[in-house]
């Protein structure tokens, strides 16, 4: 989203990023800010509601019926674009498990869909190798109902990281919840998602002593 890198978030800058993203059959870039822009930009949606609240004035009345209308499309679109995203990311991280490639371009996306691609890549590649590997060694698949919440024995490594950014609540590789974390939030997490989020420019390493 280079063009639109020096502005704000509004309605408009929105409905391009939702228009682009439809065109397109890759996932396009964002600002790695854009989940904060956003919030943003609702809050100061939101406060200016709350101050035309109690106002007798037909004008101020009439401004706030705007406010709201466009808010209520503002939601739709973020729903249409995380829809699209999401979409685009379970398919590109059925052809990572499908393929085992590394030629991926993950570059397009957020800290927090790195993550959730992660998790999903991690997801399809384990229920290939016990269904489908299985069925063509001529076994029957093996899946319990706790599959995927087993937790792995040995002790994850992990790193003391410190949020530049503000982060939405999240998955990991097992399915466990992450977050929210607002800036200046400390966190002690796997390394693997704190190298994520790091490498995102969304945090940035503690160095313990």
């Amino acid at each position: 989203m280079d063009k639109d890198k020096d502005i704000n978030i509004t309605y408009e800058t929105l409905f391009e990023i939702l228009r682009r993203e439809k065109q397109k059959d890759e996932l396009q870039k964002l600002d790695d800010s854009f989940f904060s822009d956003v919030i943003t930009y609702l809050s100061e949606k939101e406060n200016i509601v709350d101050n035309q609240q109690e106002s007798s004035n037909m004008f101020a009345i009439g401004e706030k019926e705007k406010t709201l209308q466009q808010l209520d499309n503002i939601r739709k679109i973020l729903k249409e674009l995380y829809d699209r995203r999401e979409k685009k990311l379970i398919n590109m991280a059925i052809n990572k498990a499908r393929t085992n490639s590394n030629i991926i371009n993950t570059t397009a996306m957020l800290a927090e869909e790195q993550v959730f691609f992660d998790c999903l890549v991690d997801v399809f590649t384990k229920f290939r190798k016990e269904v489908l590997f299985s069925l063509l060694e001529g076994k029957v698949p093996e899946i319990s109902k706790d599959f995927f919440s087993v937790k792995k024995k040995e002790k994850k490594e992990t790193k003391l990281i410190r949020f530049v950014h503000a982060v939405p609540k999240f998955l990991g590789k097992e399915l466990e919840t992450y977050g929210p974390f607002t800036e200046d939030d400390i966190a002690n997490l796997p390394s693997d998602i704190a190298d994520v989020l790091i490498k995102k420019e969304r945090a940035e390493e503690i160095e313990e002593e």
